[in-house]
């Protein structure tokens, strides 16, 4: 990886979590042994909640968004900022742009949670709709040419990955001796800020993604060793819905992940319903995604390991959460 594109420092790291202390929640950690009939958790594991769904905003993003307004050069917010999302990114940007003192205007997939489409207009953002996540990038680009508006990205980008760097700084300063992390991955921004941090500081701990099977860009670009796209996104975690992979992202997580396993839907509404009952904790498609990976493709890997399941948010609506976690 260039030195352009170089993953961030844990100097980085350090300076991104000063900038952002006050503005973020420092989340909790919650050791946590599941007894709830259903998929089985590692032989012998010590699992750890990092309970990210409690950050502002709902969900993680607002680290990746806070750090775009804090490092825009001179005069780049004079216009507002724009940005593409299923929903959490959206609600994260309106958040910091409020924050910053100015507009955002962004573009929102038609199939959002209607939960997300509201706590993003509570901060005051103005909102478009796009069919698709080809089509909403299209339009936020045009929003940025032709209004003047900063475009804050989704999960790329080496001030959004210094900004989800700091969860990976957290969770080792919360959490002594972990063995593995195992976070979700749509376009990879978590992914990618962890995996980086964790590896300089704790070489010796796992970071292992996880995606949904509906929504594998990030896996199958692993497995063409470049950036690939999918021709749709078929999964109810639509916050993991990212469409293709992109370069800084895939370079850093190419360069310091452990893995990226992969998850179908029927695994992601179990841990829902798991994470629900036991844990009693409502959470997004997303959030639930890393421990299906933990009691599935990743069981045995984690046997006897202590092992941080990162909870990333829980922007839903209840008519569909219960949808969900509803037994078939």
């Amino acid at each position: 990886m260039t030195e352009e594109h170089a993953a961030p420092t844990p100097e980085q790291t350090r300076s991104a979590a000063e900038r952002l202390e006050g503005r973020i929640l420092r989340t909790p950690v919650r050791p946590w042994i599941p007894d709830t009939p259903g998929p089985r958790a590692p032989e012998g594991a010590e699992l750890f909640l990092k309970l990210e769904l409690f950050q502002r905003t709902g969900t993680f993003k607002v680290r990746g968004a806070l750090m775009n307004m804090l490092g825009a050069p001179p005069g780049a917010l004079a216009h507002g900022v724009t940005a593409v999302s299923a929903g959490n990114h959206a609600i994260a940007v309106a958040f910091a742009a409020k924050s910053a003192g100015t507009s955002a205007r962004v573009v929102i997939l038609q199939s959002a949670n209607p939960g997300r489409v509201a706590r993003c207009r509570s901060y005051g953002a103005e909102i478009e709709f796009a069919v698709d996540g080809a089509t909403g990038f299209a339009r936020a680009q045009e929003l940025a040419e032709e209004e003047g508006r900063l475009f804050i990205h989704p999960f790329d980008g080496p001030l959004t990955i210094q900004g989800t760097s700091t969860l990976g700084l957290e969770m080792l300063e919360q959490i002594d001796n972990l063995d593995a992390i195992v976070v979700p991955v749509g376009g990879g921004g978590i992914l990618a800020g962890v995996s980086a941090v964790v590896k300089a500081l704790r070489p010796e701990c796992a970071v292992f993604g996880v995606e949904p099977t509906g929504a594998d860009s990030m896996r199958r670009s692993l497995d063409a060793g470049e950036c690939v796209a999918i021709e749709s996104v078929q999964t109810i975690a639509d916050s993991l819905g990212a469409p293709y992979a992109e370069a800084y992202s895939f370079g850093v997580i190419r360069d310091h992940a452990d893995d990226v396993v992969l998850v179908d839907d029927a695994a992601i509404r179990d841990s829902m319903r798991i994470l629900f009952q036991d844990a009693k904790l409502a959470v997004e498609p997303a959030s639930a995604a890393p421990y299906a990976a933990v009691c599935g493709p990743l069981r045995e890997r984690l046997a006897g390991k202590r092992v941080a399941v990162l909870v990333s948010g829980s922007n839903i609506d209840i008519a569909t959460f219960a949808s969900y976690v509803s037994e078939d």
